[in-house]
């Protein structure tokens, strides 16, 4: 049987969740997630529980989130007048936005607080800072 190795293209079915075992993200009714191993495609966490493993081979991993997203950033938080927001935007927290870097790139970004005078907003990855636990099984390999 083939071992995968750096440069293989796999397909795997994957059920994310975070410490407390809600779910994140799954392929759960999708078709399997496909990639290039070693490639940067995937968080390296991943990545990294892949060399060596088979067809058919199911396996769980907790990634570090230095592994995964990241640690939360404080400079990717960023207070903005309240009225510099259309007024045609509900705002509530959770409320995911998108906004322009100064190069013209949309950023999605999400409102962290509302304040009287300000709206705090974050553009961490929803993800960055958590630990992740991977539950995935190795459907096929086509060698690299």
């Amino acid at each position: 049987m083939t071992a995968i190795k750096d440069g293989d293209t796999v397909r795997i079915h994957y059920t994310g969740t975070l410490l407390d075992g809600s779910v994140f993200d799954s392929s759960d009714g999708r078709d399997p997630l496909e990639f290039v191993v070693g490639s940067g495609q995937i968080i390296p966490g991943l990545d990294a529980a892949l060399p060596g493993m088979t067809q058919g081979e199911k396996k769980q991993v907790n990634i570090a989130c230095a592994d995964a997203y990241g640690p939360l950033n404080p400079a990717l938080r960023q207070g903005v007048p309240r009225d510099a927001i259309p007024e045609d935007i509900p705002l509530e927290v959770g409320l995911q936005l998108q906004m322009q870097t100064p190069q013209g790139q949309p950023m999605p970004v999400m409102v962290v607080e509302i304040g009287e005078e300000e709206v705090m907003l974050d553009a961490n990855h929803p993800l960055a800072g958590k630990d992740l636990v991977f539950d995935f099984e190795i459907v096929s390999i086509d060698a690299g």
